[in-house]
């Protein structure tokens, strides 16, 4: 049971860096990151400059649920955060399932 703990708070750190290395700022918009490890749901908002062009909104959002990354959305355009996360972090890809495409969850991943 222990490795099972394991193994799910490595998911959630992997996730949290990840996501966090999502957040800065451009030339027209600040890009925070959102951190809730106790719920284990990572994202990043992106708040452009001029309201009136793009309201502000969720660019990133995965969350940790049992041994799973479930990713409900990825607005990003250069560096999708699956690859962040099975490259970088050498996470499996059966590990993550992309909500935000259609994947379902796997039973018991909510």
């Amino acid at each position: 049971m222990d490795q099972e703990v394991n193994k799910h708070l490595n998911l959630a750190e992997i996730t949290r860096r990840e996501v966090d290395m999502y957040a800065g700022h451009t030339y027209n918009a600040a890009i925070y990151s959102v951190l809730d490890d106790k719920q284990q749901r990572y994202g990043v908002v992106i708040v452009p400059e001029d309201e009136n062009e793009r309201p502000t909104y969720m660019a990133v959002f995965a969350r940790v649920v049992g041994d799973y990354i479930i990713i409900d959305e990825d607005g990003t355009l250069d560096k999708p955060l699956a690859n962040a996360l099975m490259y970088s972090a050498g996470v499996p890809r059966e590990k993550i399932i992309l909500a935000y495409q259609g994947e379902p969850a796997p039973e018991g991943a909510g």
